[in-house]
């Protein structure tokens, strides 16, 4: 019984101070994205951006993740690549919907996941601009600003909806047949939003039932994946033959979700 309290009194501690971290990065995001005229933008590829909130972002993500938890290793999206010795790896996305960002939207979020053991374990996503902080994990319950995140609604297909991403460099047959098997096989609404948190937030919430990507990358979901594990939320990723470099092709949701979009999993075969 001691050790489950020590354990559980850890976890919580791991919580508030990521949860610092993340609105520590948050306020500054939220400098650059008050003065958005003077910020410079550069393209990783087409409709794929980068900014120096980016950059800035992540140094202090990776500056305050090394003082916190110096054994732990990171991994982050603008290159930031810390080797560690605890086996425990920080996943971290400084800003997830950088191109709504640039065009002033309030859908980006800070995302710090924990991957241990080749799994995703604990996260916390906070979206600045819309004071929003949610954390959760294998042994944190899933909260909303400090708050229970409530049951998640049964899937029923009569008012089901999805959440949906792709990368840019998907193929337009990819895209249009992703969309033709939600709309006309499955006949229920989508969502695209431009960020995979803040579509993973949307299913956390309860305001939709999944979320379908193709082309999404570690980064963007290991903070929100653990978090919806808490809530009894699945996905289809094998972990075991996924490496975090990797761009990933995967649906989450409820069991029933996961019966649905499994056949349009396997049809998409074209390489991200």
């Amino acid at each position: 019984m001691a050790d489950v309290r020590a354990s559980r009194s850890s976890s919580i501690s791991v919580k508030a101070i990521v949860e610092g971290i993340a609105r520590d990065a948050g306020k500054l995001a939220l400098t650059h994205f008050e003065s958005l005229a003077s910020l410079p933008v550069e393209a990783k590829g087409h409709l794929d951006l980068v900014t120096a909130a980016d950059r800035e972002v992540e140094e202090l993500l990776i500056r305050k993740l090394r003082d916190a938890f110096p054994e732990d290793g990171i991994f982050g999206e603008e290159g930031g690549n810390v080797p560690g010795r605890s086996g425990r790896i920080w996943v971290i996305d400084p800003i997830d919907g950088t191109f709504n960002f640039v065009r002033g939207s309030q859908n980006w979020a800070v995302s710090i996941g924990l991957y241990e053991n080749r799994r995703p374990v604990f996260g916390v996503i906070h979206a600045p601009a819309r004071d929003l902080t949610i954390a959760g994990g294998t042994a944190v319950p899933a909260q909303l600003n400090g708050k229970p995140i409530k049951p998640l609604p049964a899937f029923v297909m009569s008012r089901a909806s999805t959440g949906f991403s792709f990368h840019p460099t998907v193929s337009t047959a990819d895209r249009l047949e992703a969309i033709r098997f939600i709309s006309e096989d499955l006949g229920i609404s989508f969502r695209l939003c431009g960020a995979a948190t803040i579509s993973l937030i949307e299913v956390m919430l309860g305001e939709t039932d999944g979320y379908l990507s193709i082309g999404d990358s570690t980064w963007d979901v290991m903070a929100a994946l653990p978090i919806l594990a808490s809530l009894g939320v699945s996905h289809t990723i094998d972990w075991d033959r996924t490496e975090l470099s990797q761009k990933l092709r995967f649906a989450c949701g409820s069991e029933a979700f996961l019966d649905k979009v499994r056949p349009l999993l396997q049809t998409l075969s074209i390489a991200i």
